[in-house]
């Protein structure tokens, strides 16, 4: 700021505002000459001011106004000209500081702390961007770790891929493999695999299939309740389960895989389509899983339990299609036969329209065949023949004659039913078709049913002539397979073809699929489905199909929009009557999710071409090791059992009784000695519960009685040569000398008796 040349700037508004008041006053002035008549001269100005002297006022406010209001302009121009100038200052002060955070983060220095005032809104950007970059240098080491990781858990579901594909068809093998391949991918002591068996829909049981532990396969009949121990709430609850504080007794009391105390566990649920259970998985270790390798687990699992499903599936589908087969063959018998009976009522039913008075000859016939009963107009029955009585459950007609007709109609169809009746008292049109009835047991009775109404000679209804055809087993049979269809929609794809591959039928399932609407799945074969490239392959599957030759397997289609969609599943012919093709249907599940999966674990195959040849070359260094380690561990045990069995033949021979039971009090070892001392032989205790031997009621005879000291947790005679008595099986009373010897490996113990009879050792 320059306050002289400020003051200059002021001085001239000033002097601007004096002027254009000046010039102000004079145009009044002119204006009041002219208007008041005064000459147009020096003379009538100053005549002008002295008739009116008020203007000499007037003259001086205008000039003082016109300062005044020059001056506040200039002094306004020149407070906003500091003010912008101030602000062009701070401007620079700010990009300059900006320009140094800038060349900061240019060179890769990330501190620049206080440089920035962060009230404004690009120094806001700056820090956030200065932020972003850090962390994206610290988000790019950690990216390649994770790449790393990413490989490694891209090389283990391609191996699993392939295990999978192998062994689809063998529960018990694929248990196997998984256990053993998932040991040694994750350098884990143990792994184990529980699979869901529902065989049992009522009792459904957690089974443990394949274990592997330490290097060898465990044979293993484990049965596990839902929710019992983890791996029963992993798999009721649906959550993995990872535990890094394992107790000393984890193993034994939960897993049961032995004594080895792990530094971790791992129980993943097995999980398909994101809701379906069908087991789980645990692996223990002696070290921590790190995260990506529970990624791994977990993502591995959800292939196993798609295998798993489409393997339940499979088997399902062949047992449920076998049963659909045998129910609908069954059902066209009896639709042919109800037919048949059909005709012949309605034949019946056309004469007793027309002639009312033919009647009675034909009722003697229905008799025999069908279910009759004849009502009043207000619904009284008035006669019930021997079929229905015999049907509704009932021994003659005193039971329903004057009975209401709504006493043989179920509760929840009388609303209806009443319509019906009303219809059938006015005269109207009869009633044809599938009814239920309710007998005097409180049975459902399903008849093929009519009710006519019968006019007199006047036209008029006269009464009510019920005829039916017994059809509930038919009925029942037809709702239960109804049921069966009905959860094979919800479950499963099916669409049914015409021999020529139209499509005839489908379900929301495959709609929802393929993403056609109905009547454009209508208007298509399945031809239109095939991919182009594979119509001819797939002509010859379709010729067999038709030729009567089922397929199972899997199969690829291409949705509305070009999508391949993989499903696996089953074409079986329907026959009609007459033993010709009526239509094909097919029954299956989609496995697009899967058949990717399988095909990005493909694209890996080829990278792991070169590891698997150095691994086939170690492996067969391992094999030998192992062979080595497995003839030096016979050995061992051979060791170990000659070691035993002279042992007990030491023992044998001794002319002390010598007598060994176990932490369960059961006698395990009874020598030649001991037989002769009891004067028994040893096959009658050998495993049995010492109290056999010695039986506690004989602690009456005295309180040094062996049967007293002799057992499991009783330590008062240990390592000391105590005198004592038995008594034989002849009821003898015999003293002897005892030392009693224990001994204890890991959870495994016994109690051994040193016993020889005193007159032996005083003769």
């Amino acid at each position: 700021m320059n306050p002289t040349k400020d003051n200059d700037i002021i001085i001239k508004f000033t002097i601007n505002g004096i002027a254009l008041g000046v010039l102000i006053r004079l145009l009044f002035i002119i204006n009041s000459l002219i208007v008041n008549d005064y000459e147009f001269s020096l003379f009538g100005l100053f005549q002008f001011y002295r008739e009116n002297p008020e203007n000499w006022l007037f003259d001086f406010i205008i000039l003082a106004s016109g300062a005044l209001i020059g001056y506040l302009l200039g002094r306004a121009y020149i407070d906003k000209k500091n003010e912008l100038e101030n602000s062009l200052l701070a401007e620079k002060e700010r990009t300059k500081k900006v320009y140094l955070f800038t060349e900061h983060l240019r060179k890769g220095e990330y501190a620049g702390e206080g440089i920035l005032d962060t009230k404004d809104e690009l120094s806001k950007s700056l820090i956030n961007l200065r932020d972003e970059l850090k962390l994206k240098e610290e988000e790019e080491n950690k990216r390649k770790k994770e790449e790393a990781d990413r490989h490694w858990i891209t090389e283990g579901l391609a191996l699993f891929g392939a295990i999978l594909r192998e062994t689809s068809n063998d529960l018990n093998q694929l248990s196997y493999k998984v256990v053993s391949e998932m040991a040694k991918y994750m350098n884990a002591q143990v792994v184990g695999i529980f699979i869901i068996n529902d065989e049992n829909p009522e009792n459904q049981f957690i089974e443990q299939t394949g274990a592997f532990a330490y290097g060898r396969e465990k044979f293993t009949d484990k049965k596990i309740e839902f929710g019992e121990g983890l791996v029963g709430a992993c798999v009721l609850e649906k959550k993995t389960i990872f535990l890094t504080e394992v107790t000393d007794k984890y193993i034994e009391i939960t897993s049961g895989f032995g004594k080895s105390n792990p530094k971790s566990v791992l129980i993943v649920p097995l999980i398909a389509n994101e809701t379906d259970v069908f087991g789980a998985v645990e692996i223990a270790s002696i070290r921590v899983f790190e995260d990506f390798e529970r990624e791994f687990v977990e993502r591995t699992a959800e292939s196993i339990a798609s295998t798993i499903s489409s393997l339940k599936i499979n088997m399902r589908t062949a047992k449920l299609l076998k049963e659909s087969q045998e129910a609908r063959e069954k059902m066209e018998r009896q639709e042919r036969e109800m037919t048949k009976s059909m005709e012949q009522l309605k034949h019946t039913q056309l004469l007793a329209a027309k002639q009312s008075e033919q009647f009675i000859s034909f009722t003697n016939s229905v008799n025999h065949t069908m279910i009759r009963a004849e009502y009043s107009i207000d619904g009284t029955l008035l006669y019930a023949n021997t079929k229905f009585l015999d049907k509704f459950g009932y021994k003659s007609n005193k039971e329903v004659e004057g009975k209401p007709i709504f006493m043989f109609i179920h509760e929840k169809d009388r609303e209806w039913f009443e319509d019906l009746w009303k219809r059938l008292q006015s005269g109207g049109h009869h009633y044809e078709g599938d009814m239920k009835h309710v007998s005097k047991q409180g049975t459902d009775v399903w008849t093929m049913a009519t009710y006519v109404s019968v006019r007199d000679k006047n036209g008029n209804p006269e009464k009510i002539l019920f005829l039916g055809i017994d059809t509930t087993e038919a009925k029942k049979q037809s709702l239960d397979y109804e049921g069966q269809i009905n959860a094979l929609n919800r479950s499963a794809i099916k669409t049914e073809y015409s021999p020529g591959g139209k499509v005839i039928d489908f379900n929301k399932k495959f709609q929802q699929a393929m993403k056609y609407s109905d009547q454009e799945l209508a208007d298509h074969t399945i031809f239109d489905f095939i991919d182009p490239a594979e119509v001819n392959e797939f002509n010859i599957i379709w010729k067999n199909i038709i030729a009567g030759v089922p397929f199972e397997g899997r199969l690829k289609m291409l949705s509305k929009e070009g999508d391949e969609k993989w499903f696996h599943g089953t074409f079986s012919t329907v026959l009609d009557m007459y033993g010709e093709i009526a239509k094909t249907i097919y029954i299956g599940y989609e496995i697009t999710g899967q058949i990717k999966i399988e095909q990005k674990n493909k694209e890996q195959t080829k990278i792991l071409k070169q590891q698997e040849e150095k691994l086939q070359l170690s492996q067969v260094e391992l094999t030998k090791k192992l062979r080595e380690a497995r003839e030096e561990m016979r050995m061992q045990f051979r060791e170990i059992e000659t070691v035993k069995l002279l042992n007990e033949k030491t023992l044998e021979g001794m002319l002390d009784a010598v007598v060994t039971i176990n932490q369960d009090n059961i006698i395990k070892f009874f020598n030649k000695a001991a037989e002769d001392l009891w004067s028994i032989n040893r096959k009658q205790v050998i495993n049995r519960h010492v109290s056999e031997l010695l039986p506690e009621r004989h602690s009456e005879l005295g309180d040094n009685y062996l049967g007293n000291f002799f057992k499991y947790g009783d330590d008062t005679m240990l390592n000391t040569r105590t005198e004592v008595f038995i008594v034989d099986k002849f009821g003898d009373k015999i003293g002897v000398l005892l030392t009693l010897s224990e001994a204890q490996i890991g959870k495994r113990y016994s109690l051994t008796a040193f016993i020889q009879k005193i007159e032996v050792e005083l003769f």
